[in-house]
């Protein structure tokens, strides 16, 4: 979903782009910034308390920005690469891990729903990808992908609920899951050559 609002929203990020590309003009490094963002926010998370749920959710947020800040360097600088796209996803990856790492730690909510919050999480990414190579586009395709987790993550720690956080993230990434696994299955079935 949010991804779609991205679409209609390229205008404006064209400009976001072009104003950061004057400051630094690798989209690495940008990528790198909104690591870092991340791994603060499951440092703070790990103090517990309402400070650390505060200051997770507060991380994760300026995180997000540069997620979209780096794709958009990326485009005005005219530097779109498979090498970068490769760095983007996996460090996306390392960044949900040091986060749900660090609600697990913080002690949020039980250890059980963090872990499955963050494998569903983990699976939502991979179907995509695992659908982009046999030619099945999921981009878009059910209701929890990661900027959809994250912000679901974010506001309800800033509101002091990391807890049910997790568990809607857990929900929706769950849906989702199975949502693109129907769709891939789908579509990879009527594709494939008759039997013999």
């Amino acid at each position: 979903m949010l991804d779609r609002l991205r679409g209609r929203l390229e205008a404006y990020l064209g400009v976001v782009g072009r104003r950061f590309a004057d400051a630094y003009p690798s989209p690495t490094a940008w990528t790198l910034i909104g690591l870092g963002l991340s791994l603060l926010a499951g440092g703070a998370y790990a103090l517990s308390g309402y400070r650390g749920e505060l200051g997770g959710g507060i991380f994760i947020l300026a995180a997000g920005w540069f997620d979209i800040v780096d794709g958009a360097v990326a485009r005005a600088t005219g530097k779109v690469s498979k090498r970068g796209a490769f760095l983007d996803s996996t460090l996306d990856r390392v960044a949900e891990v040091a986060i749900f790492t660090g609600v697990l730690a913080g002690g949020y909510a039980p250890p059980t729903l963090v872990l499955l919050s963050l494998a569903l999480s983990l699976l939502v990414s991979y179907t995509r990808a695992k659908g982009d190579a046999l030619g099945v586009k999921l981009s878009g395709v059910g209701i929890g992908e990661r900027s959809e987790r994250l912000l679901i993550l974010a506001v309800a720690s800033i509101v002091g609920y990391a807890n049910w956080g997790v568990g809607l993230v857990a929900v929706v990434a769950g849906y989702t899951f199975l949502e693109r696994t129907y769709r891939a299955t789908s579509e990879l079935s009527k594709a494939a050559p008759p039997a013999v």
